[in-house]
């Protein structure tokens, strides 16, 4: 049977990411899809970057009031003519021969909903390597975005993102999160039965944030995500999850037995660990600069993480807030 795929770009301003994702989909060399860019609110026009590829894709625009991308694609799945839908964000790039292996894969492969790997392209800057880096390190996340070894049930990240148009709609799409709404929607298909595969040869070029202080905000909201997660889905609870916030903790603990007590045990670990980051980011991205800039990328994914970890477990299991109480921004209104 023919497989068809309706992509979904949710989108909030972003313009020139718009471009480029629009270019590299022009490009395929399987054009039998269709495109859905749904405006989720943006203070910018973007209609005439859309209409710049009107020639080359087959491509429908929607502007709607903004209720962040779980919501924005949703609109966009309501509005999807095909039986399978992908969601990419707007700040990825995608090889030429994207979607024609998705359609290899998913005609090979029995599966109800995919995903694919966290890719660096070589024209990102040295920041931007660094973060790809630490979001894809196995002394991070344990490689799980970058490679289906490091995981025996994949977990697939909107960002790169295959789900059967007919499980979308039986599970009702993406929640009212606005932060980890698509793990949710991952653990959701889980428990009614669906099953995920990872794709090794569909990666996208993953963007990112452009600077520091961005990066620290995003996993931070990630971090205190992850609690209202495992409330929601106590069947997929790990105690990996904790583990930026341990580290963050040992890292206090350090200092204090340092300074008070004149002992440098733990901070000797935490050097262990900065040697071995340095190392492992110099052999994978051969550039001592970058190695540099990860270490600083990978204390700041793990700092914020952590913290944003140990805050919201705090005010959900001790103070018994609901999430939509402590964290009222992190879901539509």
């Amino acid at each position: 049977m023919k497989k068809t795929i309706s992509l979904i770009i949710a989108i909030f301003n972003r313009k020139d990411e718009l471009f480029e994702l629009l270019t590299s989909l022009s490009h395929q060399t399987d054009k039998d899809f269709e495109v859905i860019i749904v405006d989720d609110g943006s203070l910018i026009d973007l209609r005439p970057t859309v209409e710049l590829f009107k020639e080359t894709l087959n491509i429908q625009f929607f502007r709607k009031d903004n209720s962040g991308p779980g919501l924005t694609r949703n609109y966009g799945a309501r509005r999807a003519k095909n039986d399978w839908l992908v969601f990419v964000d707007s700040d990825v790039i995608v090889e030429k021969g994207y979607i024609e292996n998705i359609k290899k894969n998913i005609s090979e492969m029995p599966c109800d909903a995919f995903g694919g790997a966290d890719k660096v392209h070589k024209g990102f800057n040295l920041m931007q390597k660094a973060i790809s880096y630490s979001m894809t390190s196995v002394f991070t996340t344990g490689g799980i975005r970058g490679s289906k070894k490091a995981v025996t049930k994949f977990q697939p990240r909107s960002f790169n993102m295959g789900v059967k148009k007919s499980a979308f709609e039986k599970v009702g799409g993406f929640s009212e999160m606005r932060i980890g709404e698509d793990p949710d929607l991952s653990m959701t298909l889980w428990e009614n039965g669906f099953i995920t595969a990872f794709f090794d040869n569909i990666g996208v070029y993953h963007k990112r944030r452009v600077n520091f202080g961005k990066f620290s905000k995003q996993v931070y909201q990630f971090g205190c995500a992850r609690p209202i997660l495992n409330q929601r889905h106590p069947n997929y609870v790990k105690i990996s999850f904790a583990f930026p916030s341990l580290f963050l903790i040992g890292y206090i603990l350090g200092f204090i037995e340092y300074f008070l007590f004149g002992k440098g045990f733990i901070m000797a670990m935490y050097g262990l660990y900065t040697f071995l980051v340095f190392f492992h980011a110099l052999y994978k991205t051969k550039n001592i600069s970058i190695a540099a800039m990860a270490i600083i990328s990978t204390y700041i994914q793990m700092f914020s993480y952590g913290y944003g970890f140990l805050k919201s477990w705090f005010l959900l299991n001790v103070l018994r807030m609901k999430p939509e109480e402590a964290f009222p921004t992190h879901f539509h209104k």
